[in-house]
């Protein structure tokens, strides 16, 4: 048992740098393992027992599987071209489905590991944090779930599994949002930027790969017109535009009491195959930072001047550009936006505007998850470059700002990206 006085000691070390790395790795591996024994041992079955203690000695063990995390963590992952899942057909039998479950069984652990060893690659005052060490957590079960099922050879075994990758799904819907909070309470420890920003693209743009294969695999099971899993065949820039300007409008009204018009023009009836999840992501971003400059930089004028998205597209790849005329981001912070944790909310004078559209309205996970952290606008580009394509900003002070996405087609006529 550590007391308090070795502990602060220890840590004392740690802050100095003086503190030997693997001995950093191991104590904070002790600190996973005491949670996940608290957790196994609060844990109840569906049906209101208690899980036996043997039950729960034997998860520990299993949890703290070293050996299995590192072999695993040494392993490339393989990914998939979106164009190899869209043209891999159905087959009569449902054996498509059962590819598709055995492929994810063998991937989704390595994939898993990697992260597994950033987390244990960060700096250890910030991985102790007890938040950032709950998402550890979550990914050291995660792992231990998956790798431990049963080798998948019917449906019957399919079926236990989609089952559980659907609830793994549930339990990490708000692995960004802790992982925005765990950092911003680390904030004052962290003396590497840089590493802080390529942990978290690598975190999110790879949580992304896992979410989209494993809902892709769970809509394989439905049968939905114009849609192959999670690619539609015949999706719309517009129709997913005007979903998202709807939403970021409530918004902006609730909080506001206004919210300028969007107008939508170029490209309007194209359409052509594409995964809409992480479009959904980067668009409503874009969108609320547009109404919210426009409303905060308008709100004496009767007429706000809209907001305007622009669709062009092409062989290669299709452009949306949204518009704004929000006075421009300042020269001062124009490079900052893409840094995680910047955030403008809550920096103007104006008792109207009361924290802006990123206020504390918005850190209501039902609300919208994440925003009002600065992870908005880094985490989009992240995405954008993870498909394959850019997000860039062009600003004109005391004018607007003109917001460019670019991402290629998957229909493989050109080289795509990989999931």
């Amino acid at each position: 048992m550590i007391t308090e006085r070795i502990a602060k000691m220890w840590l004392s070390k740690v802050c100095r740098g003086s503190f030997n790395p693997s001995v950093q790795s191991v104590f904070r591996e002790k600190i996973v393992l005491q949670n996940l024994i608290s957790i196994q041992s609060n844990r109840q079955f569906s049906d209101g027992y208690s899980q036996p203690k043997e039950s729960t000695q034997k998860a520990v063990t299993s949890f703290y599987n070293q050996s299995a995390i590192d072999a695993s963590a040494s392993k490339a992952s393989v990914r998939l071209t979106p164009t190899s899942i869209l043209y891999s057909g159905k087959s009569a039998d449902g054996s498509h489905i059962l590819r598709s479950a055995q492929y994810l069984h063998k991937e989704l652990p390595v994939r898993i590991a990697h992260r597994i060893a950033g987390f244990r690659n960060l700096p250890f005052i910030v991985g102790c944090n007890p938040t950032i060490l709950s998402v550890h957590e979550m990914y050291i079960r995660a792992f231990h779930l998956i790798s431990e099922f049963p080798m998948i050879t019917d449906f019957e075994s399919e079926e236990p599994f989609s089952r559980m990758l659907k609830n793994l799904l549930d339990e990490h819907k708000d692995v960004v949002t802790l992982l925005a909070e765990g950092f911003k309470e680390s904030r004052k420890h962290i003396r590497d930027e840089q590493m802080v920003k390529n942990f978290l693209d690598r975190t999110l743009t790879s949580r992304l790969g896992i979410r989209m294969l494993a809902e892709h695999h769970l809509a394989l099971h439905d049968e939905r017109p114009n849609f192959v899993g999670i690619i539609c065949v015949n999706f719309s820039p517009k129709k997913l535009i005007e979903r998202k300007v709807d939403f970021a409008t409530k918004i902006c009204e609730l909080k506001f009491g206004r919210a300028p018009n969007v107008r939508i023009n170029g490209h309007l009836n194209t359409m052509f195959p594409y995964i809409a999840q992480p479009l959904d992501y980067i668009l409503q971003e874009i969108l609320k930072n547009a109404m919210r400059a426009t409303v905060e930089n308008h709100l004496d004028n009767v007429n706000m001047p809209d907001v305007t998205v622009t669709i062009a597209n092409n062989d290669i790849d299709f452009v949306i550009r949204i518009s704004d005329r929000g006075n421009g981001i300042p020269h001062n912070i124009v490079r900052k936006v893409w840094d995680y944790h910047f955030t403008t909310a809550g920096q103007s004078d104006n008792h109207q505007v009361d924290g802006g559209l990123f206020g504390n309205i918005m850190e209501n996970r039902a609300a919208g998850a994440m925003h009002g952290f600065g992870f908005g606008l880094p985490a989009s580009k992240a995405y954008a470059e993870y498909l394959g394509g850019t997000l860039t900003i062009e600003s004109m002070q005391g004018i607007g700002t003109d917001v460019y996405l670019r991402l290629r087609h998957i229909d493989g006529k050109k080289e795509s990206f990989r999931i």
